[in-house]
Parts: C-alpha cells; sequence; structure tokens
C-alpha cells in the first residue's frame, strides 16, 4: 500500500487561496491524493496568514498548513496559532512564539507527523538550529507517527539539501520552500526519503513571485521602498506528488506538478 501526499508551494495573496478553493478537491480526485499540505504564509493581504484564509483552505481540502518567516505579520492570528493544531509555525523559533511547529495528524488512518522548520542562511536576526529541532521532534514523538514529512521554509539551496540528507533515513517525504520558484530535481535520497529542493508557488502567472512586476523591480532599480501588492490574472499552481510506502515509511517517489489555470 501507498500512500500519496500532494505538498502546495507558498500561497501568494487572495486570488491564489481562492484557486485552491475552486480546484483543489477536483485535483485531489484527478492525482488520487489521500493528503495536502501547504505552505500558507503569504496567504492573506497584504502579507502573512490569518484565521480566514486559514480555514477557507483547511475546508478546501488541505489538511495541514505550514509557514515560515511571515507567519507573525498579523497579530491577530497569535491566539489561532496556538489552537489549531492543523497549522504549523516554524519549529525552530523561539518556544515563548505563539504556535507550534509540529503535529501528528490523522490522515486515512495513518498517523503522520509534519514538521516545519526556517532555514538560517540568508535571514535577518535568524532562527534557532533547524537540525536540533527536527532531531528533537522525531524523539519526541518517537512510536507515535506512521511516517513523516518536513517543510523546509529557506532560501539557500545547500541548506535544504543538508537538512534533507541528514535526516534521510528517518524522514519519508522532506520538501522546500520561500523562493516562489519550483526546481527541477525530485528525487529519493538515501533510497528512503522524497525530495525536492523547492515546491515553487501558488499565484499569479504574470509576476515576480507573485508579486506585480513594476513594483519589484522599481525597488531593484532605485533601491527605494516599495508596496509589493500581489500581482492578478492566470494563476500557476505549483507543487510535488510524494508517494509513501505504509508499511515501510520509505519515500519512493517524488513529482513535481505545475498546473496553469482552472483544472480541467
Amino acid at each position: 500500500m501507498s500512500f500519496r501526499l500532494l505538498a502546495i508551494g507558498d500561497i501568494v495573496g487572495p486570488n491564489a487561496v481562492e484557486y485552491i478553493r475552486k480546484n483543489l478537491w477536483t485535483i485531489r480526485k484527478k492525482y488520487k491524493i489521500d493528503g495536502v499540505i501547504a505552505n500558507g504564509e503569504n496567504a492573506s493581504e497584504p502579507n502573512g496568514i490569518d484565521r480566514q484564509s486559514a480555514e477557507k483552505l483547511f475546508a478546501s481540502g488541505v489538511d495541514v498548513i505550514t509557514t515560515g518567516n511571515h507567519v507573525f505579520r498579523k497579530n491577530t492570528v497569535f491566539r489561532y496559532l496556538d489552537d489549531e493544531d492543523k497549522i504549523l509555525r516554524p519549529l525552530n523559533f523561539p518556544s515563548s512564539n505563539p504556535g507550534h511547529g509540529d503535529t501528528v495528524v490523522n490522515i486515512n488512518g495513518y498517523r503522520v507527523l509534519v514538521m516545519n522548520v526556517m532555514g538560517q542562511v540568508y535571514f535577518d536576526n535568524p532562527p534557532n538550529c533547524p537540525f536540533e529541532a527536527v532531531e528533537k521532534s522525531l524523539n519526541r514523538y518517537q512510536g507515535d507517527y506512521d511516517f513523516s514529512v518536513l517543510d523546509i521554509h529557506a532560501e539557500a539551496t545547500g541548506e535544504k539539501k543538508a537538512i534533507a540528507y541528514c535526516f534521510a533515513n528517518k524522514i519519508s517525504a522532506v520538501f522546500g520552500t520561500h523562493t516562489h520558484v519550483q526546481t527541477n530535481d525530485a528525487e529519493i535520497l538515501d533510497g528512503h526519503c522524497a525530495y525536492i529542493t523547492d515546491l515553487g508557488m501558488c499565484g499569479a502567472t504574470d509576476s515576480i513571485l507573485g508579486v506585480k512586476k513594476e513594483a519589484v523591480i522599481y525597488k531593484m532599480k532605485t533601491k527605494m521602498l516599495s508596496k509589493f501588492d500581489f500581482a492578478e490574472g492566470i494563476i500557476e499552481f505549483n507543487g510535488a506528488i510524494f508517494e509513501i510506502d505504509t508499511d515501510t515509511g520509505k519515500g519512493i517517489s517524488c513529482e513535481a506538478i505545475k498546473i496553469k489555470g482552472d483544472i480541467k
């Protein structure tokens, strides 16, 4: 038996959330998906995530929401992060921060440990060590899950791969988020861990990383502050489908997917 997991790249803005609402159940059916993890840290306007966006994603077929460096942009979400087990902030943030960075969810009768960490490289005020955070989580839940999944929200590709290789014999599926650019390196690490460096994004195709092109270009050319409004238009859906052997917990396949526009 195998478990088919869909991981969705960074959801960028309310239009992308609406795309998920309209299309995710169809995508789940078409690709025979058992469970869905989505990175939602950019889901709400003008940035971050709020309760309304999160609950719309859950109602649309997302089982677990992961996040990253923008998770605390809205202080109205702090209580929700504490109360809702299925939305995660990076595990390697200080323990005094709102929310939690790991959870075990029951999906189709399987106990799935989902972990979310943030990288340290190229970030101002980087979080604590992601390696230590993952190791502690695996030890804390030992014996209480059937297989495990990790979202590494990081800028540096080498850092993502280092974390993945470090835990390749312990984690079933590892994927990277944050860059909004899908990588072409889906593979199985050490015969056990299904892996891709970055899922990409769910956001407007005619954009720079889901943001209006003009705003990004202006900031880069002038070094002046520029408001990064979400772009509009056709949405592209980036992610990856992981297949996990339910008997061994090994990741046996990983396939990147990219869909432009509504699913047919």
